[in-house]
Protein backbone atom coordinates (compact mmCIF):
# COMPACT_ATOMS: atom_id res chain seq x y z
CA UNK A 1 0.00 0.00 0.00
CA UNK A 2 3.06 2.70 0.38
CA UNK A 3 4.30 2.02 -2.74
CA UNK A 4 1.04 2.94 -4.52
CA UNK A 5 0.97 6.39 -2.31
CA UNK A 6 5.20 6.55 -3.88
CA UNK A 7 4.51 6.50 -7.40
CA UNK A 8 1.63 8.75 -6.78
CA UNK A 9 3.07 11.55 -5.60
CA UNK A 10 6.34 10.82 -7.61
CA UNK A 11 4.10 11.36 -10.59
CA UNK A 12 2.28 14.74 -8.41
CA UNK A 13 5.79 15.92 -8.39
CA UNK A 14 6.91 15.27 -11.90
CA UNK A 15 3.27 17.08 -13.45
CA UNK A 16 4.19 20.34 -10.69
CA UNK A 17 7.49 20.34 -12.73
CA UNK A 18 6.52 20.21 -15.91
CA UNK A 19 3.73 22.80 -15.32
CA UNK A 20 5.86 25.40 -12.90
CA UNK A 21 8.97 25.17 -14.68
CA UNK A 22 8.23 27.55 -17.84
CA UNK A 23 6.68 29.50 -15.44
CA UNK A 24 9.80 29.74 -13.10
CA UNK A 25 11.78 30.02 -16.89
CA UNK A 26 9.68 32.70 -18.11
CA UNK A 27 9.93 34.78 -14.70
CA UNK A 28 13.73 34.70 -14.90
CA UNK A 29 13.97 35.76 -18.61
CA UNK A 30 12.36 38.37 -17.76
CA UNK A 31 14.30 39.71 -14.93
CA UNK A 32 17.21 39.21 -16.90
CA UNK A 33 15.84 41.19 -19.81
CA UNK A 34 14.87 43.91 -17.37
CA UNK A 35 18.44 44.22 -15.78
CA UNK A 36 20.00 44.66 -19.58
CA UNK A 37 17.14 47.21 -20.36
CA UNK A 38 17.90 49.29 -17.05
CA UNK A 39 22.09 48.53 -17.70
CA UNK A 40 21.42 49.62 -21.37
CA UNK A 41 19.55 53.04 -19.80
CA UNK A 42 22.41 54.12 -17.81
CA UNK A 43 24.45 54.06 -20.58
CA UNK A 44 22.49 55.80 -22.63
CA UNK A 45 22.05 58.16 -19.82
CA UNK A 46 25.65 59.20 -19.21
CA UNK A 47 26.14 59.40 -22.80
CA UNK A 48 23.63 62.45 -22.93
CA UNK A 49 25.37 63.46 -19.61
CA UNK A 50 28.97 63.21 -21.41
CA UNK A 51 28.04 65.30 -24.41
CA UNK A 52 25.58 67.71 -22.59
CA UNK A 53 29.10 68.61 -20.35
CA UNK A 54 30.89 69.28 -23.81
CA UNK A 55 28.17 70.97 -25.29
CA UNK A 56 28.56 73.26 -22.29
CA UNK A 57 31.99 74.18 -23.03
CA UNK A 58 31.67 74.01 -26.86
CA UNK A 59 27.77 74.62 -27.96
CA UNK A 60 28.57 75.55 -31.95
CA UNK A 61 30.56 72.05 -32.65
CA UNK A 62 27.87 69.55 -32.65
CA UNK A 63 29.28 67.40 -34.59
CA UNK A 64 32.28 66.82 -31.68
CA UNK A 65 29.22 66.86 -29.23
CA UNK A 66 27.70 64.15 -30.97
CA UNK A 67 31.00 62.41 -31.24
CA UNK A 68 31.52 63.05 -27.62
CA UNK A 69 28.58 61.60 -26.90
CA UNK A 70 28.74 58.27 -29.01
CA UNK A 71 32.51 57.71 -27.92
CA UNK A 72 32.61 57.07 -23.97
CA UNK A 73 32.87 53.59 -23.47
CA UNK A 74 35.87 51.90 -23.27
CA UNK A 75 37.06 50.17 -25.79
CA UNK A 76 39.16 46.65 -26.72
CA UNK A 77 41.87 46.13 -29.50
CA UNK A 78 39.66 44.80 -31.52
CA UNK A 79 37.52 48.10 -31.48
CA UNK A 80 34.99 46.43 -29.68
CA UNK A 81 32.60 47.60 -27.02
CA UNK A 82 33.39 45.66 -24.04
CA UNK A 83 30.74 44.41 -21.29
CA UNK A 84 28.27 46.62 -22.81
CA UNK A 85 24.88 46.07 -24.37
CA UNK A 86 24.51 49.02 -26.51
CA UNK A 87 26.65 49.97 -29.43
CA UNK A 88 26.61 53.85 -29.58
CA UNK A 89 28.19 53.67 -32.91
CA UNK A 90 25.29 52.29 -34.31
CA UNK A 91 23.30 54.89 -35.91
CA UNK A 92 20.52 52.81 -35.95
CA UNK A 93 19.94 51.76 -32.91
CA UNK A 94 21.18 54.85 -31.37
CA UNK A 95 19.94 58.68 -32.35
CA UNK A 96 21.61 61.51 -30.70
CA UNK A 97 19.58 64.80 -30.90
CA UNK A 98 21.32 68.69 -30.01
CA UNK A 99 19.02 71.41 -28.95
CA UNK A 100 20.96 74.81 -28.26
CA UNK A 101 18.25 77.52 -26.73
CA UNK A 102 18.99 81.27 -26.72
CA UNK A 103 21.18 83.07 -28.51
CA UNK A 104 24.18 83.52 -30.70
CA UNK A 105 27.05 85.53 -28.17
CA UNK A 106 25.14 85.82 -25.14
CA UNK A 107 24.59 84.06 -22.05
CA UNK A 108 21.88 84.52 -21.11
CA UNK A 109 18.25 85.65 -22.91
CA UNK A 110 15.33 87.43 -21.32
CA UNK A 111 16.51 87.10 -17.60
CA UNK A 112 16.81 82.83 -18.31
CA UNK A 113 20.52 81.22 -18.86
CA UNK A 114 20.91 79.80 -22.35
CA UNK A 115 21.43 75.72 -22.07
CA UNK A 116 21.70 73.27 -24.63
CA UNK A 117 20.08 69.72 -24.22
CA UNK A 118 21.75 66.60 -25.81
CA UNK A 119 19.23 63.76 -26.26
CA UNK A 120 20.17 60.45 -26.72
CA UNK A 121 17.21 57.38 -27.83
CA UNK A 122 18.06 53.59 -28.13
CA UNK A 123 15.73 51.29 -29.86
CA UNK A 124 16.39 48.31 -27.36
CA UNK A 125 15.89 44.68 -28.67
CA UNK A 126 13.44 42.82 -26.58
CA UNK A 127 14.43 39.24 -25.46
CA UNK A 128 11.62 37.94 -24.26
CA UNK A 129 9.12 35.38 -26.53
CA UNK A 130 5.80 36.99 -27.47
CA UNK A 131 6.72 40.09 -25.79
CA UNK A 132 6.35 41.75 -29.34
CA UNK A 133 3.73 40.72 -30.02
CA UNK A 134 2.30 42.22 -26.88
CA UNK A 135 3.90 45.38 -26.95
CA UNK A 136 3.14 45.48 -30.60
CA UNK A 137 7.25 46.00 -31.59
CA UNK A 138 10.54 44.38 -31.36
CA UNK A 139 12.30 46.93 -29.49
CA UNK A 140 11.76 49.36 -26.70
CA UNK A 141 12.37 53.41 -27.18
CA UNK A 142 14.74 54.46 -23.69
CA UNK A 143 15.86 57.75 -23.95
CA UNK A 144 17.57 59.93 -21.59
CA UNK A 145 18.40 63.77 -21.78
CA UNK A 146 20.67 66.14 -20.28
CA UNK A 147 20.67 69.83 -20.65
CA UNK A 148 23.38 71.88 -19.31
CA UNK A 149 23.98 75.92 -19.34
CA UNK A 150 25.97 77.15 -21.34
CA UNK A 151 29.39 78.60 -19.75
CA UNK A 152 30.96 79.82 -23.30
CA UNK A 153 28.66 81.06 -25.51
CA UNK A 154 30.01 80.49 -29.01
CA UNK A 155 30.16 83.96 -30.99
CA UNK A 156 30.39 83.85 -34.83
Amino acid sequence: MMKKNDSREKGQSLVELAISLPVILLIMLASFDFGLALFSYSIVRDAAQEGALYASFNPGNKAEIENRARYILPRGEDEEVFSSPVDLRDEEKVDVEIIVKGKACEGVTKGTANYIQVRVTYFYPILMPFTGDIVGADTIRIRAAASNVILQPPCK
